[in-house]
């Protein structure tokens, strides 16, 4: 793929991996139906288990929902411990955050959570204060060569990447080529090893609209060819694994190596805040370190998201793990059992309820929404045009009773919008 920006038919520039005025032109439309119906930016308030309050002011009055938008898997984003952590944090230091570049200054609990995920994980960790922000400083350095031997590979990106991925294409094809494939196509990525000396591939672990990458043969490209494998597993980090690795860092041997990044959040599953970098050598560490940008030139993490994170390790350590990891499977068959999606039989916890219309995608989500369950609606650019649907989170969190109700609103509102039984054919 060559690295320049194409010119138009009327000699205007072309962008090769952005085109922000055609997803805003085309997707506005939905965007103003699903706010006025009142599904997107909306307020609330926690109140006990996955319920909370609907809008903002005082309490009375206001109607409570169940919600199935939140990726807390785990249900840990209100746990005691992980809250006394974000307080303890910023009682000890009597401070949020220091105004200051990381590669000067750092809070003492920052080290300590660090060597702790670092342990749990055996790996290198970095934290950062976000999933995006720790993409936004690896992609380049990957692309540079660095992570390499000063070698740079062709970038492939699978073609359902996150945003938090594929939003960095251009900066990427700035320092090497970039290449774009269908969806875990394995056999397009092999062609690719055989035709350039060295290969990056990035993907996701699980996706955020359902499914998983294929690990195993990944691995295999990996030992035959010497593949860069990137994975963003934000949204398997914590259910699966002795001790939370995910599913990707529960795949791979004992020590990363040189050829492998995991990027995980601290929020979702882990129920913090925040995200991390699973590196697997000291010259990476360094490289890490000194020159990722938002590591260099931005502030780390706060307090209350160290604390809170430090809070989440002492029960990734504990038994209270594994019995939230066995609650979430047991909730993931009560919704299989009664709802059939394309994920139906897999162990991740999302769930998408397949429409097509972007419209009556829209007032399915509205019905369920006035039945008491808050669910995503997703449409372009989130998913490809006439592919909308609405994307169920199933937490350790809910309870069984909840997830029945749910699922017969869904089964209902689709018969009633399209006038069709689900799933629709």
């Amino acid at each position: 793929m060559q690295n320049r920006t194409p010119l138009g038919d009327a000699g205007r520039p072309t962008g090769l991996f952005r085109n922000t005025a055609y997803m805003v032109d085309e997707s506005r439309q939905n965007f103003d139906a699903a706010h006025q119906a009142g599904l997107m930016a909306v307020h609330g308030r926690s109140t006990s288990g996955r319920a909370f309050v609907l809008g903002s002011g005082s309490l009375e009055g206001r109607r409570e929902k169940i919600d199935f938008v939140r990726c807390s898997y785990l249900g840990l984003d209100n746990h005691p411990a992980i809250v006394a952590g974000a307080i303890d944090a910023i009682r000890a230091h009597r401070s949020l955050h220091w105004s200051c570049a990381r590669t000067r200054l750092n809070f003492d609990l920052l080290a300590e959570l660090e060597t702790t995920l670092s342990e749990m994980f055996c790996a290198r960790v970095i934290a950062f204060s976000t999933v995006m922000l720790a993409n936004l400083g690896a992609l380049p350095l990957l692309a540079s060569g660095q992570l390499t031997g000063g070698r740079k590979p062709v970038v492939v990106f699978d073609r359902l990447a996150h945003i938090s991925l594929a939003y960095h294409k251009p900066v990427v094809a700035d320092e090497t080529p970039v290449e774009t494939i269908a969806h875990n196509d394995v056999d397009a990525l092999e062609r690719l090893c055989r035709e350039h000396p060295l290969v990056a591939y990035v993907c996701d672990g699980i996706y955020s609209m359902g499914g998983n990458s294929p690990i195993k043969q990944l691995r295999h490209l990996q030992e035959r060819y010497g593949l860069f494998l990137y994975i963003d597993d934000a949204h398997g980090i914590s259910i699966f694994g002795r001790q939370g690795e995910g599913f990707a860092r529960s795949q791979f041997p004992q020590m990363l190596g040189d050829r492998t990044i995991i990027v995980a959040s601290l929020a979702k599953g882990f129920g913090a805040s925040g995200g991390m970098v699973m590196l697997g050598t000291a010259d990476h560490e360094a490289l890490f370190r000194r020159y990722s940008i938002p590591y260099a030139f931005s502030v780390p993490p706060n307090l209350a998201a160290v604390g809170a994170a430090l809070g989440s390790c002492k029960i990734h350590r504990s038994a209270e793990l594994g019995d939230r990891q066995s609650r979430l499977a047991q909730r993931i068959k009560v919704f299989d059992h009664h709802v059939a999606t394309a994920q139906q039989g897999n162990l991740f916890p999302i769930r998408m309820i397949a429409i097509g219309s972007e419209t009556k995608a829209i007032a399915i989500a509205k019905e369920l929404l006035d039945a008491g369950f808050y669910t995503s609606v997703t449409f372009f650019p989130t998913v490809a045009q006439g592919k909308a649907g609405i994307r169920v989170c199933i937490t350790a969190d809910h309870e069984d009773n909840d997830i029945e109700r749910l699922c017969d609103c869904i089964l209902e509102a689709v018969a009633e919008t399209t006038g069709k039984p689900y799933p629709l054919r």
